[in-house]
């Protein structure tokens, strides 16, 4: 494995990192204390943007209505019904089960939608329109009761577009409310912004760090910050295409992360050559030079094995299959947040349009969870019923192993199960 261009290492990142949580622990800590005070504080600094409610009202989300072209209604339509399609055939395959494990001892689980969620929509830099049938509609088809939903303001106003989806994909409530203040609201509650039990989506490292530090007090779905991609690619693809598919994700923001691994020298080095060319031509590109300056990264290596191996081991958000048999890695890779196989498709498919979920795992989750999808608010609770007789087997066994651990009361609870229907 050779590296012909490096990003930071890891203990830069956790510089970052670390500068990252105290700002955010700072300001949980001070809507915790003061609430709505310091939601319009932050609001007025970081947004610039302090209405006398936060909440938009029904005639303004309706007014948005009538400030969106019909195209672009349609086209959110589009995105929204394919999101749906995908999530609705997710919920299908979560069933309730229910079995008799042993004569008389019948053992089951249901799947129980959470209650209240919190949807963040981020905007910021760009309106992130799709993040509400992400976030929102996902909710919706697994069943949540009450979805509320937050999104920044866009120089100082409400960004039209990203309301509609957000009306459109079923939010109960509305916020225009941005960043830190905005998850720890929904999270903690104040006067005017009811508690929820769980909060979701994407943003920038801050709202990720947020997520981490309310993890417990509330659920999350996982931790989504900056974006990453990964393209795996040999020489059955030109570095144009290459190119312009890593520029097309880094330019979400100066620490986003964009590799490439392939088995071809000659792909690699022209990529480098032609990423540069690419980010003179886009309006975007002195964000995404940024980002490919500091976490940009290209990998040789020898085999498509070992391009798996390494692969798997940076377990990256996006992974882009750019090879003759895209489907070697769909078979043989366990570390991904969602894969995209072969040319003819692209991240910003999954992103935006193509019905699945773009909220995923970041800086190595996905070693250890997928994406966020209807199963992330469902509680897969169980139950259990069980008749006199099968009772009195199954104390007994239980008894002497709550005796073994030294439970006397546990034990007691097992005693007077058999004592009682004992024949």
């Amino acid at each position: 494995m050779l590296y012909l261009k490096k990003g930071k290492t890891d203990e830069e990142v956790a510089v970052d990192d670390l500068e990252v949580s105290q700002i955010v622990s700072e300001a949980i800590n001070e809507v915790e204390n003061r609430g709505d005070q310091a939601i319009k504080e932050f609001s007025q600094r970081f947004d610039h943007w302090v209405p006398n409610d936060f909440r938009l009202t029904k005639e303004q989300i309706k007014d948005c209505y009538d400030k969106v072209s019909e195209q672009t209604i349609k086209d959110i339509q589009f995105a929204q019904n394919n999101v749906r399609r995908f999530a609705e055939e997710q919920r299908k395959a979560i069933l309730d089960i229910e079995v008799e494990t042993l004569p008389g001892v019948i053992l089951g689980h249901k799947n129980i939608p959470v209650e209240k969620v919190g949807c963040y929509i981020p905007g910021g830099r760009y309106p992130m329109v799709a993040s509400a049938q992400m976030t929102i509609l996902t909710a919706k088809v697994a069943g949540v009761e009450k979805v509320i939903a937050c999104t920044p303001p866009i120089n100082g106003g409400i960004p039209y577009a990203t309301v509609v989806a957000m009306d459109l994909a079923g939010a109960d409530e509305i916020y225009i409310l941005g960043g830190i203040q905005a998850m720890a609201a929904m999270a903690i509650g104040t006067d005017s912004i009811s508690a929820v039990d769980m909060i979701v989506g994407p943003g920038n490292a801050f709202v990720a760090e947020t997520k981490r530090q309310l993890y417990g007090r509330v659920g999350i779905d996982l931790f989504a910050g900056p974006t990453e991609t990964l393209i795996i690619a040999d020489d059955s693809v030109d570095a144009e295409m290459v190119a312009v598919d890593i520029i097309g994700q880094i330019e979400h923001g100066p620490n986003s992360v964009g590799t490439l691994i392939t088995t071809s020298r000659k792909l690699a080095e022209e990529t480098l050559v032609e990423i540069e060319k690419q980010l003179k031509l886009i309006p975007t590109g002195q964000t995404a030079k940024k980002a490919w300056d500091d976490y940009g990264t290209v990998i040789l290596v020898d085999s498509l094995e070992s391009a798996l191996k390494e692969a798997d081991s940076q377990a990256c958000e996006h992974v882009q299959v750019l090879t003759e048999n895209p489907d070697y890695f769909l078979h043989h890779m366990k570390n991904y947040g969602a894969l995209f196989l072969g040319p003819e498709t692209n991240v910003a498919y999954g992103d935006k349009v193509i019905g699945t979920n773009h909220t995923l795992p970041t800086k190595k989750a996905a070693r250890y969870t997928g994406g966020l999808w209807v199963g992330k608010f469902l509680k897969t609770c169980t139950y259990q019923r069980v008749t006199e007789q099968a009772s009195v087997v199954v104390g007994e066994y239980a008894a002497r192993l709550c005796e073994l651990e030294n439970f006397a009361g546990h034990a007691k609870q097992a005693t007077l199960r058999v004592e009682r229907y004992k024949e």
